[in-house]
């Protein structure tokens, strides 16, 4: 790596797919030259969340062992600092060895007024790079099916992958992974392989079952049900249900507490387009409706492993009587 290439990299954004590549091809370049041996002992990588500059100042300054730089990795630090703080990293950032490759990275998309931000768009020793997912991922799935997995996507399979997975790039990527190995190149991945293959259809469908038992649709309930027994096993089927009940219930009790809904995939660990839908559909229940039907999901759980109870007419009975 020339004594012209930059010294601090600043790499920020939501679409972290796309950055962590960015991140692979850029350490590809330092270890150019180097054995793996070299390559590893002359690289160190930090958490933000309990690094402080003084590890940083201490991995940076170190001198490089047989080879001529080092890298120094480190995610969630930048966005975190203020005053003082952030002062004092932009002063070590003016000043540091010529030898030093510092990748700052952070998973937000910083301010553009944000001072280490500028020092690195303006200074000479400066790199930044913003990764910013699209807003529609509908175009980015079909030129990344034939690019990155061989596989051509129809556009309408492309839109209903989009649809499911937001603007998750990393969930886009893996669920194309998937599709690609289940046609192998004979065809093109279509709306049905979506819909069988991807995990989050099937969350999808079990949104709109729910949403028919909350407005009191029994029968239009059982009809998705069944068209779901289609492709689903019963007692799979019957684990996402209950899943969905337990997640109403977190909901409910992390909103009643006063959490925000923008908070709400984080707080109770879920894709953010399973999320989506939960505030609105926990506001329609009390929290001893949830404790309830949650109760009897369990129950029927336990018959069907039991033996006492069919798992398909379980289901029918979920239909028939938790219907709101």
């Amino acid at each position: 790596m020339a004594e012209s290439a930059p010294t601090f990299y600043v790499l920020h954004g939501e679409d972290t797919l796309s950055r962590d590549e960015e991140i692979a091809k850029l350490r590809a370049r330092f270890a150019d030259g180097l054995d793996a041996g070299a390559a590893e002992m002359n690289t160190t990588i930090l958490d933000g969340k309990n690094a402080t500059l003084d590890d940083i100042k201490s991995a940076c300054d170190a001198f490089p062992f047989l080879s001529d730089r080092r890298l120094v990795i480190i995610t969630g630090f930048v966005g975190g600092l203020k005053g003082k703080a952030l002062d004092a990293l932009e002063d070590y950032l003016e000043v540091m060895p010529g030898w030093a490759r510092l990748f700052l990275v952070e998973d937000k998309a910083l301010p553009a007024r944000h001072s280490i931000l500028r020092l690195a768009q303006t200074h000479k020793r400066g790199y930044e790079k913003a990764f910013n997912p699209p807003k529609d991922a509908t175009n980015w799935i079909r030129r990344r099916a034939p690019q990155e997995h061989g596989a051509e996507i129809t556009p309408a399979a492309a839109a209903a992958l989009a649809e499911v997975v937001g603007t998750d790039l990393h969930a886009a990527d893996s669920e194309l992974s998937k599709l690609a190995a289940y046609v192998n190149g004979a065809r093109p991945i279509d709306v049905q392989d979506v819909h069988e293959l991807t995990s989050y259809v099937a969350e999808a469908n079990i949104f709109e079952m729910v949403d028919r038992l909350v407005s009191g649709d029994g029968r239009g309930a059982a009809e998705r049900l069944h068209r779901l027994l289609e492709t689903q096993d019963p007692l799979s089927l019957l684990g996402m249900v209950v899943r969905q009940f337990r997640l109403l219930l977190l909901a409910k009790t992390y909103l009643d507490d006063g959490g925000s809904p923008a908070g709400l995939a984080d707080a109770i660990g879920v894709h953010p387009y399973a999320a989506r839908k939960l505030p609105g559909q926990a506001r329609k229940f009390s929290s001893a409706q949830l404790e309830a039907i949650y109760r009897q999901l369990l129950d029927y759980d336990l018959q069907i492993k039991t033996g006492r109870i069919e798992p398909v007419l379980a289901l029918d009975l979920l239909a028939a009587t938790l219907a709101i």
